[in-house]
């Protein structure tokens, strides 16, 4: 049994996340900026620190990928 089905099917995934994760850039830009304030100071990041961002950029990657590509 080959498994070269399944490396080409996550192939073909992540050849998507580009195009996937260009249209989430508002919620990608969220996160970054919360993920940049909260290591610009002098703490340490904290786990679940920029959940709620984090979170709403996975809903949108997850919402893009059900799309059926053309």
């Amino acid at each position: 049994m080959s498994g070269r089905g399944v490396w080409q099917r996550a192939r073909a995934r992540l050849r998507r996340f580009p195009e996937l994760l260009a249209g989430c850039g508002e919620q990608a830009a969220a996160y970054g900026r919360c993920v940049a304030a909260a290591a610009a100071g002098p703490a340490e990041l904290r786990r679940d620190q920029c959940a709620r961002e984090f979170r709403a950029l996975r809903d949108c990657l997850a919402r893009a990928a059900k799309v059926t590509p053309q």
